[in-house]
This record gives structure tokens, sequence and C-alpha cells, in this order.
């Protein structure tokens, strides 16, 4: 079994997304469905006001980048980065404000002269393989008060979407996630989030749940938008499948999703989990 490597994962990010970003920013980001319901609150619970300077972390084709513009007025600023430049180049084309800067750039390595008011990141943190490293980047450039806001994906049970399939592809083809690869559901529970943000050094720890609902038709509509929406790097995994172990994975897949499905429609409960979080002072170096 291969074990983690940032940096093969990095770059597999990176052409994981630039490939995925259109039809991640047309059929799920840019729309208020499912999990996506929470951009307005994230940007509401993070009290950002006019004139604010705001970093964007993992900002992708910028959804809630946007939502911020209109909160902080012509007189502030919003910066959003990303390591991937595909969802970058989208960002661009819809958010056209001139308060408004993208950055390519790898969260681990960002510099900025500028400090912030506030700093949010929509279901990015649990990727970043170094996440201490990032929130101590994160205090460097967050002035002392500062707040930040972060939404992150529940547990397997509380979001399943994605563990009903993940599941069963583990079963059949064990290295298609390396040991120790960051996980959607890494910081799923309130403890697991608030125990990082408490060894990081913030304070004032808030947690927010919100409950959503995801509906993505039957179970074949649900199995086929999955395979539609393959990236090359997971394509080529897949291949290493005979059509027995194909079909015998199907299966288990459908049986995962048997408790959700009512009258021949999957209904998946989706819980997603808002910190906010103040830095008490910032820190240098």
């Amino acid at each position: 079994m291969p074990r983690f490597d940032p940096r093969a994962y990095k770059k597999r990010i990176i052409v994981t997304w630039n490939e995925f970003a259109p039809k991640y920013h047309s059929d799920w980001a840019s729309k208020d469905i499912g999990p996506f319901k929470s951009t307005s609150k994230v940007v509401k619970i993070s009290r950002i006001k006019t004139g604010d300077t705001v970093l964007d972390l993992a900002c992708g084709t910028g959804v809630v980048t946007k939502k911020i513009s209109s909160k902080i007025g012509n007189s502030g600023k919003v910066v959003g980065i990303d390591i991937s430049p595909g969802p970058i180049e989208i960002a661009k084309k819809w958010n056209t404000k001139k308060n408004v800067k993208f950055v390519v750039t790898d969260v681990e390595k960002m510099k900025f002269v500028e400090e912030f008011d506030a700093i949010t990141c929509q279901y990015g943190l649990m990727f970043f393989p170094n996440v201490q490293l990032v929130l101590r980047k994160v205090r460097k450039f967050l002035k002392k008060d500062g707040r930040i806001t972060v939404a992150v994906h529940g547990s397997k049970r509380t979001a399943p979407y994605f563990s009903c399939i993940s599941s069963a592809v583990l079963k059949f083809i064990p290295d298609f996630l390396p040991i120790g690869t960051p996980t959607v559901h890494r910081f799923g529970t309130k403890d697991l989030l608030r125990v990082e943000f408490k060894k990081a050094g913030f304070k004032k720890i808030n947690i927010y749940e919100l409950n959503f609902e995801y509906k993505p038709g039957t179970y074949e509509d649900y199995w086929r938008d999955y395979f539609t929406n393959l990236t090359t790097p997971l394509k080529k995994k897949f291949k290493s499948l005979d059509s027995r172990q194909f079909v015998a994975m199907k299966k288990m897949v459908e049986k995962n999703t048997r408790k959700f499905t009512k009258n021949g429609k999957i209904i998946f409960p989706w819980k997603v989990l808002v910190l906010t979080a103040v830095n008490p002072k910032k820190l240098s170096g």
C-alpha cells in the first residue's frame, strides 16, 4: 500500500481541479443546492463589513469571494487564492469587480504584504496536507482580533454523499487513496475541528451546525453522475477492475444508499460545520 506523498498529492489536486472545475461550478458551486446553501450563511456568520480586507482561502471558482465582494463595498478588498489555475480562471470571469483579486498559489506558501480583517475558507481546510502550517500562516496575515470563518463537511454518517461510494471503492481498489491522504470528512465533527484551531492558538471558537439535503435522483442517476465526473487520475484507477469486480462494487454502493432512498429517489442528509475563531495576536516571522 503506497503512503501519502504531499507533493504528488498536490500535483494530482491541480490536475483534478483544472479538469473538474467547469462542471463543479455549473452543477454545484454556483447553485444554491445541497451543501452550497451554506455559502450565504458562511459570509453572514463571518461578520464581514464594509471596508474590510478579506482573504478567501481555497477559493475555487469564487462563489464565496463573490458574496464577500458585495459585503465590503468599494472601499474594501477581497483576495481569493487557490492552488489550481483552472478554477481561478472561472472565478475571474464572473468576479469582475475592481475590489476583487485572484492569485494562484499554494496556501502553505502564501505571502502577503497586507494584513486581513477576516479570512474565509469554504470546503478547503480538510484537504490541506499540513493544516497547522496553514493556520500559522493565517495568524501571520490576520490582524489582531481578526476573524477566520471555515466551513467543512460533516462525518461519513452525517454527509454520506461521498462515503456511500468511497467505502465501496476502497474495498475493491485499496490504493485508491494512499494511507494518510486528507479526506472530505477529516474534520467532520465539532471536536475534531475545535481541537485543530485550539492547537493553532485561536480563541473565541464557535461552531455552528447547518443541516441540508441533497437529492441526486435515482440510484442510477447518482452512480452515473459520479462516473461522469471522474477525472483522469481516478479513471486510471478504475481501469484496474475487471467486469465482475465492477458489478460487485456497484451493488455494494447501491446497498449503501438504500437507507437514504424513498420511493426510488435518494435524499442524502448533509451536515456542514461552520467554525469562527479570533486571532488573539498577530504572529510574526
